[in-house]
């Protein structure tokens, strides 16, 4: 794996000056997984979203590499669609067969785990050379803070309001990374921001494979998470800490949890509640009357880490 020095003097192919949120983590997800890619030349294809709206504004791109804006739920359609071009000119020998050239896929939350799902399972299931990343912020930031199936339980959303009738989202965070490793791909992986080397190593394996891979990243929020801006990399910290979303992977269907999430079956969790503070959108269940609520919530994490705990066989 490329050492520190060695990724400082990598490209970055995700330029600043770009229209995201001070804080935001899409931003940091790509610059972290790109230096991963290595040196050889880069097709990225991006759902409409946060990333995409703010970093390819008519006339003007924050892209060094061929960029193509898909609609909501297409993108790893179109992406594997230039993959197979790609293949399909080489066999006809109009690029050479050695030339080399990465592709990627990328949405967030929204257009992966909801609208893009049905696109991403296709493309994984038929077995294209290309990484598919969702940069997960837990809900429709670009749109207007709507709730999506990653928005955890008890979270604010427009569409999951507090009051009397519900205290923000009823429903469980769906586990995304479980349901594309069950498709049987070389390469699955769950990040975060927070954890540079970890996510750096994981898209320097998930680049090599010979076939479909998937990374799903932890990628702060602030304006829809309520938080503080320069506090993104912390919260996300506090999200693996807790064990609200374990570090792990899966390589040819051997679940692996990386050392970072291993290290706290010795040292001990955070409570989840360390996690859900310093977002305003989890404010409410701090209220006397929403203990139980609070307490389910910390189960429901436990239960899933140890699920992934036992997967890896830990």
């Amino acid at each position: 794996m490329a050492t520190l020095k060695e990724l400082s003097h990598r490209e970055d192919r995700l330029e600043g000056g770009h229209r995201l949120c001070a804080g935001c983590g899409a931003s940091v997800a790509m610059r972290q997984i790109m230096l991963g890619a290595g040196e050889d030349p880069m097709v990225v294809g991006c759902a409409t979203g946060c990333l995409e709206v703010s970093t390819s504004i008519y006339p003007y791109t924050s892209w060094s590499t061929p960029f193509i804006h898909n609609a909501f739920e297409n993108s790893a359609a179109t992406v594997s669609g230039v993959e197979a071009a790609f293949k399909a000119m080489q066999r006809a020998g109009k690029i050479p067969a050695d030339k080399k050239v990465k592709f990627m896929a990328v949405g967030g939350d929204g257009g992966t785990y909801d609208i893009g799902l049905q696109s991403l399972s296709g493309a994984m299931e038929r077995g294209h050379d290309m990484v598919y990343v969702c940069y997960d912020n837990g809900a429709y930031m670009n749109t207007g803070i709507q709730r999506s199936s990653a928005t955890p339980k008890g979270a604010w959303a427009t569409t999951s309001e507090v009051g009397a009738a519900q205290q923000g989202k009823i429903q469980k965070r769906k586990d995304l990374t479980s349901i594309i490793a069950a498709h049987g791909v070389p390469y699955v992986a769950q990040g975060s921001i927070s954890h540079w080397k970890d996510l750096t190593t994981k898209a320097e394996k998930a680049f090599a494979v010979d076939g479909p891979a998937f990374i799903n990243v932890l990628a702060t929020c602030p304006r829809g998470w309520r938080c503080a801006y320069n506090k993104s990399i912390e919260i996300a910290k506090l999200g693996v800490q807790t064990g609200y979303w374990p570090l792990f992977e899966v390589e040819d269907g051997v679940w692996n949890m990386s050392t970072p999430s291993r290290a706290l079956i010795k040292a001990g969790r955070k409570p989840v509640e360390e996690f859900l503070k310093p977002q305003g959108r989890f404010k409410h269940l701090f209220k006397p009357e929403n203990e139980a609520l609070l307490a389910e919530i910390q189960q429901d994490v436990d239960d899933y880490y140890e699920y992934v705990k036992n997967r890896c066989g830990e």
